[in-house]
C-alpha cells in the first residue's frame, strides 16, 4: 500500500490520509514539451457564473496524454512514473525507440524500464495495447476505445478496470467497473491491466483548505437557502422536503427521473444494465 497517515499534530493532519508519493513517483518534474497551461475557467463564462461552487484552486500545468497510442509495433521503454493534477491515476513517461517521447495512463504495477508495444500480436502483458478481439476472456483491461481509432475513452480513472469476456461475431463483450455488460466493435483497442493508484477511494483530504486548493468551493444545501433563491428554501428552522420530487434552484427534477435518451443507439448494445 501507498498509504500515508499523518500525526495530528493540527486539526486539519488528524484523520488525514494521503498516498504516499515517494514510494511511487520517480520525478516531481514534468516533461516541458508536453505540457501547457489550462485557463481554469473557475466556473464562468463571459464572467457570469454557469456551474455553482468552483473558484479558486491552485494554477497546474496540462500533460498531454497519449489515449489513441497509435505508434503500432515499435517498442517503448518507461522512463518515469509521474503525477497528474487533472486526473485520479498516474501517467507514465514512455520514450520509444525512434526517440519521441509520450505520456500514457499508467497501468497498476509498471516499473521504470519495463517495455510496452502498441501491435496486433502483442503478448499479453501490463501495458501492452491490441485489439479486443486478440485478448483472452477474463483479462483485466482499461482505456478501452469505442469506435477503431479515435483513442480510448472507457475505464481511465485510478484503479478501475474493465474484464473482457468473450468475442461474439464482430462485437466483443465488455465488463465495465459499474457492472454493466455491453457490446464493443472487436476491432477496437484497449491497454492491458489495471488504472494505477487503486488507493485513491482510501484518501481522506483531512481539510476544507484542501478541497479549495482543487478550486471547489462549499457546497450550500438547498434547505439552507432562502425560499427565493432555491424549492426547498425558507420555512421555520429545518424542514424536510415532503413528497416533493428532488429539484435543482431552476425547479428541474434531478432524481427519480431517467436521464438516459431512449433513442440512443448505443443501448442495443447494452445486455446488462448497471445496478
Amino acid at each position: 500500500m501507498a498509504l500515508k497517515f499523518f500525526k495530528p499534530t493540527t486539526p486539519g493532519q488528524r484523520g488525514k490520509v494521503g498516498i504516499d508519493y515517494k514510494k511511487v513517483l520517480t520525478t516531481q518534474e514534468p516533461y516541458k514539451p508536453l505540457t501547457f497551461r489550462v485557463h481554469q475557467k473557475k466556473g464562468r463564462s463571459k464572467g457570469r457564473i454557469t456551474v455553482r461552487f468552483r473558484g479558486g484552486g491552485n494554477k497546474k500545468l496540462y500533460r498531454l496524454v497519449d489515449f489513441k497510442m497509435e505508434k503500432k509495433d515499435i517498442p517503448a521503454k518507461v522512463e518515469t512514473i509521474e503525477y497528474d493534477p487533472f486526473r485520479t491515476a498516474f501517467i507514465a513517461l514512455v520514450c520509444y525507440r525512434d526517440g519521441e517521447r509520450r505520456y500514457i495512463l499508467a497501468p497498476e504495477g509498471i516499473k521504470v524500464g519495463d517495455q510496452i508495444i502498441v501491435s496486433e500480436n502483442a503478448p499479453l502483458e501490463v501495458g501492452n495495447r491490441l485489439p479486443l478481439k486478440n485478448i483472452n476472456p477474463g483479462t483485466l483491461i482499461h482505456n478501452i476505445e469505442l469506435e477503431p481509432g479515435t483513442g480510448g475513452k472507457l475505464v481511465r480513472s485510478a484503479g478501475s478496470s474493465a474484464v473482457m469476456m468473450g468475442v461474439e461475431g464482430k462485437y466483443a463483450i465488455v465488463k465495465m467497473p459499474s457492472g454493466e455488460i455491453r457490446k464493443i466493435l472487436a476491432d477496437c483497442w484497449a491497454s492491458i491491466g489495471q488504472v494505477s493508484n487503486s488507493d485513491h477511494r482510501n484518501i481522506n483530504l483531512g481539510k476544507a483548505g484542501a478541497t479549495r486548493h482543487r478550486g471547489r468551493k462549499p457546497h450550500v444545501r438547498g434547505s439552507a437557502m432562502n425560499a427565493v433563491d432555491h424549492p426547498y428554501g425558507g420555512g421555520e428552522g429545518k424542514t424536510t422536503r415532503g413528497t416533493r420530487r428532488p429539484k435543482d434552484p431552476w425547479g428541474n427534477i434531478t432524481g427519480g427521473r431517467k436521464t438516459r435518451n431512449k433513442k440512443k443507439m448505443s443501448s442495443k448494445l447494452i445486455i446488462k444494465r448497471r445496478k
